[in-house]
């Protein structure tokens, strides 16, 4: 075998070799997730042998082998192509920023203008992973008080029901990245009125998402409890909405961090066979959209806290190669910056300590940044660190490091 196999089969074989696997015992782990009788193990050696090689499995055999791997079937073997969402922007709306708010200031207001409006609202939320937070939180907000501007108007009631969606949307985009900054009250007072929003427009799934962040505040501030009773309540409110799979991740990670493996498996599992079932998105970028690719870097959180390393490093690999395009840019340099944490902690549990700096330094150094999530997961390795490597200088040098970028945002300052 080669390296110039297809990521999927060289990540079949990553996935096998991380389990102690041979070929053997992993056709024989597959049948468990079959709903029909597979053929002999000797027949599925030999597609197994195929497979690793880079044979593409058929339509049938594609989401039982992610089954089988905790993951879900476009997370593991090639998705549909993406659209241009950029171009699919200006192609639907026809107008500039502009021309839309200048059509803000009319006496009312059209289906075109609101059709405008919701396509820059997806704009927004799909530069979330890449736009500096400063300038998106400027335009985040200049965006959120034009379009509270709009309930002033005379307005259907259908139109009404739109405006609030849409102040429901850009509330949550705003508590995002007040958050991401380190502004944890503004933050929560923004959650909040999207929550308010959601319900006078009946809006599940932006209900579904404020009882999100309501857990992601609750995550990296150590109350896990409350995120599994904001994953609860959120679940309630949006079953039947992709934020119900990050929901559950989220639920996942407080019981890695209280030390359940049961319950992580379970609500893992969940969050896997929700997203299994649902149509593959359109839009990868959008901060309000669950992709396939997120499971593996919600999974690789867990398997880092219950100290399967092996199994973590495979998923770290594989959330930074499918977060790099071809050019070598990174589409989500904060799933990119948790990636590179993994693999320093399972670096400095196997005695690297060299590879354990080198991976949590460069964490610290992009320039798009959730700090809280990114201070959350460091605290491992500064865990690690000063239980194997205190006397080590370039090891008390990360340390400072990371008390420094605590102190920028004291409300996250790592123990």
């Amino acid at each position: 075998m080669t390296d110039d196999r297809a990521a999927w089969a060289r990540r079949i074989t990553a996935e096998r070799l991380a389990r102690g696997w041979s070929q053997r015992a992993a056709v024989r782990a597959l049948r468990a997730h079959a709903a029909t009788e597979l053929p002999s193990d000797d027949s599925l050696i030999r597609q197994w042998k195929r497979w690793e090689s880079g044979q593409m499995p058929n339509d049938f055999y594609q989401p039982v082998i992610a089954a089988l791997f905790g993951t879900v079937t476009h997370a593991l073997f090639p998705a549909p192509p993406r659209r241009d969402g950029d171009k699919e922007i200006l192609a639907v709306s026809g107008m500039e920023t502009l021309e839309i708010v200048s059509r803000l200031g009319r006496s009312d207001v059209d289906a075109s203008t609101l059709d405008a409006l919701r396509i820059t609202v997806d704009r927004l939320a799909s530069e979330y992973p890449f736009m500096p937070a400063e300038q998106l939180l400027i335009e985040g907000r200049q965006w959120l008080r034009r379009v509270v501007d709009l309930h002033k108007k005379s307005l259907t009631l259908a139109q009404h029901r739109e405006v609030l969606a849409l102040s429901g949307w850009l509330a949550l985009l705003v508590g995002c990245v007040e958050y991401d900054t380190g502004a944890r009250h503004a933050a929560e007072s923004t959650r909040q009125a999207a929550l308010s929003l959601a319900i006078e427009a009946d809006h599940a799934e932006i209900a579904g998402w404020a009882h999100e962040m309501r857990a992601w505040f609750a995550l990296t501030t150590g109350d896990y409890r409350g995120v599994i009773a904001a994953s609860q309540a959120g679940s309630e409110a949006a079953a039947h909405h992709g934020v119900a799979v990050q929901l559950a991740a989220q639920a996942a990670k407080a019981w890695a961090r209280i030390g359940d493996r049961r319950q992580v498996e379970v609500a893992l599992d969940r969050g896997r066979r929700m997203l299994e079932g649902m149509p593959y998105p359109e839009n990868l970028d959008h901060h309000f959209i669950v992709d396939p690719a997120k499971f593996d870097y919600y999974a690789m959180d867990c398997y880092r806290l219950l100290g399967e390393d092996k199994l973590a490093r495979t998923l770290a690999d594989e959330v930074l190669r499918a977060g790099t395009d071809f050019d070598g840019t990174e589409r989500s340099p904060m799933r990119a910056a948790e990636a590179r944490v993994t693999l320093g902690v399972t670096s400095a549990r196997e005695g690297d300590l060299e590879q354990a700096l080198i991976h949590g330094e460069r964490a610290l150094q992009g320039e798009r940044q959730s700090v809280p999530s990114l201070i959350m997961t460091s605290r491992e390795l500064a865990a690690v660190m000063r239980q194997r490597y205190s006397a080590e200088p370039a090891a008390r040098d990360y340390l400072n490091l990371l008390q420094d970028l605590g102190r920028q945002k004291p409300g996250f300052l790592p123990s």
